[in-house]
């Protein structure tokens, strides 16, 4: 594992497809303890290494994971997640060209706990929480259409859920309507961009997560507007 940057109160790494951010009943290891045990290694640190979770990706998703290394960067990260001050932008590879070019999609979304799905309410409702992202349409495959995602909101399988409510379904999505899986269990769907003011030095950190080493991304041709 190697971190896409690191410094004394944050680190963050390109998460691959199949991993799991959090521990959960599957009892795999989650990538928060691969990252300790690097910097335990790494730094030489005697003790239980720090690590503060700020946000999580889906497990068949890969990209940008931001983590905490001290209590002071975790308690600022969370304000800034909470408040919206971390720009979080992804790539999505979908099956249909969406209905326009770029837009928003305002939508309220009801959890299913049981299901581990997310369905899109047309109107406010008991346990609903408003869905907000933007999108524009980049580039497309012989097959596929490339979309770059801005969440606005981070819900429950918030990107997966609206773009499959406008006829999109992201590839190998097959819980939101994708017509077959991948062989790994992964969709297309990227992490992709990360831009923050550093919760302890105040500079602007920007960073990209690299593609996967997958021919599908390599067919990407941007499109004209």
């Amino acid at each position: 594992m190697e971190p896409i940057y690191e410094d004394n109160h944050i680190i963050v790494v390109s998460k691959r497809s199949g991993e799991i951010v959090q521990g959960d009943k599957t009892g795999d290891e989650p990538l928060a303890e691969t990252v300790k045990r690097y910097i335990k290694e790494m730094h030489h640190k005697p003790g239980n290494v720090f690590l503060g979770v700020v946000h999580r990706l889906d497990r068949p998703v890969s990209g940008l994971v931001l983590f905490a290394k001290t209590s002071k960067a975790l308690s600022r990260l969370n304000d800034m997640f909470r408040t919206g001050k971390v720009e979080k932008r992804y790539w999505a590879l979908v099956e249909q060209r969406p209905p326009e070019d770029s837009g928003e999609l305002r939508n309220w979304l009801i959890r299913n706990e049981k299901q581990n799905k997310s369905y899109v309410s047309t109107t406010e409702r008991a346990g609903a929480k408003e869905a907000h992202l933007s999108y524009k349409l980049i580039g497309r495959t012989e097959r596929y259409w490339l979309v770059e995602v801005e969440l606005h909101t981070g819900r429950h399988h918030q990107i997966r859920c609206q773009l499959s409510s406008i006829g999109c379904p992201i590839r190998g999505d097959l819980k939101y309507g994708a017509k077959r899986s991948l062989p790994d269990g992964s969709i297309s769907l990227i992490s992709r961009y990360m831009s923050f003011v550093h919760p302890v030095s105040k500079q602007l950190i920007s960073l990209e997560a690299p593609l996967p080493d997958d021919k599908i991304w390599r067919e990407i041709k941007p499109i004209e507007h």
